[in-house]
């Protein structure tokens, strides 16, 4: 950054958000003990900022207040005021999340706290403009008020942080004795129904988050109980969601929300875990209706995520900003004028008709180009064209207008390299690069696990974040969790038992760094972390899932294709600590639902003995392209190669000199077999349960 202004203590941090403060008058410190310690020898408060790089109303507050210099000597002169990076630091923005939740109902970033010198906080909002306006205090008058009450009411401040203590507390207690069952399933399913937009698909009402894994739920309740409503929930969002503007029709992958009901109009900013998780939605949708347009969805991700977010070391970058030269969405708005002047009047017209670009516009006088309201079979015919032919002229026109918009000013790119999200990225590259055959799938899912593994690891822990030739913080539950799904994912994909070995590996260091022996589940940070307020355990799925969803469920998976019925056991110890959470706002936890949901169904496993040859490919080609969430799979030339990870396989052997397929269900093991379609018809016989639910 260029800039005559003197830098604060964030010019040293490679954090691009705290980056981005780094020249404001404020007197930031990065959180620290300078900055709490400081705050105990001058007897201040603390002001704690928490926010992202690419989230568009934290610059609007960093332009209005803190770039201003009224503000910063009203913040500098009472308070020390600290800035942190959510995407960093996700165990302190959980716990002032949560406060902050507790006392207005409501969260979001920009997330701003204000707490006393030994770190509790007694006052929390998200967004505060520069003055007061209607229902909304000014940071200015915030600032003031709260310093006073600070100095001049020992009382109220001491009763509102007890409060404030005594309620975190309380989210902490064990809950009562509660299970889940069947019923908690069924009532997370009629949630979703009875939410459901049934005009513009997806859930609730603007705005609307892609939410990917309510849809990886509603597929395998579909798969569980043949309830074509679940299926047609999903498809219906899916098509919504690849139709609206929420998707970049001109350079693929999706922006992270809809302002609006029909996924029209995007918040403008992607971020790489929204991508990676759609991709897996959209993998799976596909695997269960063959649509090529969830095909074609997951190639566009992947080809975004591959030319945009892509490190050259392997690893991928975490988010694109919503703004570009100081707009909100001008790196993706068209007029049309400009796309008949790229495009000619013909195509200009043809693409305008197909994509509703008009003169006047969809947001702003602009548009966003749409497939709402567009047929190409009705387009096709008008043109006198096939369909065929009126795609390949799309397809043209698609990439002329992705040449002259890449001569843009692209938006800001947050190009730090987070474990967590990328090993989401991961597992969505394994899983695509196996149903879709794409050995170029693969082999960057490879590349960015060695890059977690040789860079992201410190002293055989997973670490946070990399930037710049940084590497910072020690891993929270969720770098660990989604790893676990990366490599068996990989496994999967490959076939290869040191997938295994290192998912083994790693499940043992979760259940050494995070594992509450009392109650069961995982603590979001490890025993070895800063100890903050509290030691949450979170099983609330936002944006993403959470750590104890995922790693219920791949740990479930880890059990069954290495025998390890510990494993499996405390599987059943998450549920049970969650139980009481999910069974009152089962919504809220689809990704835990979709765990217990695995453990009803019929499970198979199977594990292959011997050469793949032409004559085998149709069995694992069935295994691996068929949605089998109830499935888990060994392949091997001879079961020595698995005996230290899955030593159940031990006496496994090619009968006759055949490759074997032996499949077992619901603990009961069938005779094996050497023929393939008798092996597939094994794989594939009552996959659901057969009444309807």
């Amino acid at each position: 950054m260029t800039t005559n202004k003197k830098p604060n203590r964030l010019i040293a941090e490679k954090s691009p958000y705290l980056l981005q403060h780094a020249y404001n008058p404020v007197d930031w410190h990065p959180w620290g003990e300078e900055a709490f310690e400081k705050a105990m020898r001058e007897d201040k408060p603390i002001f704690v900022s928490i926010g992202y790089s690419t989230c568009h109303w934290c610059h609007v507050m960093e332009k209005e207040s803190f770039e201003d210099e009224e503000v910063a000597k009203l913040l500098n002169e009472r308070f020390i005021s600290i800035k942190v990076d959510r995407e960093e630091r996700p165990d302190i923005d959980s716990i002032y999340m949560t406060v902050c939740e507790l006392m207005n109902g409501h969260g979001g970033w920009p997330l701003n706290v204000f707490l006393t010198k030994d770190k509790v906080p007694f006052y929390a909002g998200t967004y505060f403009p520069k003055e007061s306006r209607p229902q909304m205090p000014g940071i200015k008058e915030i600032v003031v008020q709260l310093y006073n009450l600070y100095k001049n009411d020992t009382k109220q401040i001491e009763d509102i942080t007890k409060q404030v203590h005594d309620a975190l507390q309380s989210t902490m207690q064990a809950k009562e004795d509660d299970k889940l069952s069947e019923t908690s399933v069924q009532n997370g399913f009629r949630s979703f129904l009875s939410t459901f937009d049934e005009t513009y698909g997806g859930f609730g009402s603007a705005p609307k988050f892609p939410t990917p894994h309510h849809y990886m739920f509603l597929l395998r309740y579909y798969h569980y109980t043949n309830n074509e409503r679940a299926l047609q929930m999903v498809v219906k969002t899916l098509d919504a969601l690849e139709r609206g503007g929420i998707y970049d029709h001109i350079g693929f992958g999706f922006a992270r929300y809809s302002t609006d009901d029909e996924y029209l109009v995007p918040h403008f900013e992607k971020m790489l875990y929204d991508n990676a998780l759609l991709t897996i939605a959209y993998t799976e949708c596909f695997q269960l209706t063959n649509s090529e347009d969830n095909r074609k969805i997951v190639e566009g991700i992947i080809t975004y995520v591959l030319r945009n977010l892509t490190a050259p070391e392997g690893g991928f970058y975490s988010a694109e900003d919503a703004d570009s030269e100081g707009e909100e969405g001008k790196f993706y708005l068209w007029s049309f004028d400009e796309v008949i002047s790229i495009l000619g009047n013909d195509l200009g017209m043809l693409f305008s008709a197909a994509y509703g670009i008009t003169e006047d516009g969809n947001f702003d006088g602009k548009n966003i180009p749409n497939l709402i309201d567009s047929s190409f079979p009705q387009l096709a015919e008008q043109n006198g064209i096939t369909v065929d032919e009126l795609l390949e002229r799309l397809e043209d026109a698609r990439k002329r207008l992705f040449e002259y918009r890449e001569k843009r000013v692209h938006p800001h790119k947050d190009d730090k390299i987070l474990t967590a999200w990328n090993a989401l990225m991961i597992a969505a590259l394994a899983k695509a690069s196996r149903v879709f055959n794409n050995n170029s799938y693969l082999e960057a899912a490879l590349k960015a696990t060695h890059f977690i593994e040789t860079t992201l690891t410190v002293n055989d822990r997973l670490m946070v974040r990399y930037r710049d030739g940084e590497v910072k913080q020690e891993g929270f539950i969720d770098d660990y969790a989604y790893m676990l799904w990366g490599y068996i994912e990989l496994y999967e994909a490959t076939y290869d038992p040191s997938f295994l070995r290192k998912a083994k590996n790693l499940s043992e260091k979760m259940f050494d760094l995070f594992w509450d022996k009392t109650n069961g589940g995982f603590y979001f940070y490890s025993n070895h972390s800063e100890q903050l307020l509290i030691r949450q355990k979170e099983a609330y799925d936002s944006a993403l899932p959470s750590g104890n969803s995922v790693a219920a469920l791949q740990l479930l998976r880890l059990a069954r294709l290495t025998g390890d019925s510990e494993l499996e056991e405390s599987v059943y110890k998450i549920f049970e600590a969650f139980a009481f959470e999910i069974k009152h706002y089962p919504m809220g936890h689809s990704y835990m639902l979709m765990a217990y949901l695995t453990t009803l169904m019929k499970m198979k496993e199977i594990v292959v003995v011997g050469d793949i040859t032409s004559k085998q490919q149709p069995f694992l080609t069935e295994l691996q392209k068929g949605f089998h969430p109830e499935i888990t799979y060994l392949v091997c030339k001879d079961s020595q190669e698995l005996k230290d990870v899955a030593p159940f396989t031990m006496n496994y052997k090619k009968l006759n000199g055949n490759t074997a397929f032996y499949i077992c269900e619901n603990f009961i093991c069938h005779q094996p077999v050497t023929e393939v379609n008798e092996a597939i018809e094994l794989v594939n016989k009552n996959n659901q349960t057969p009444n309807e639910r």
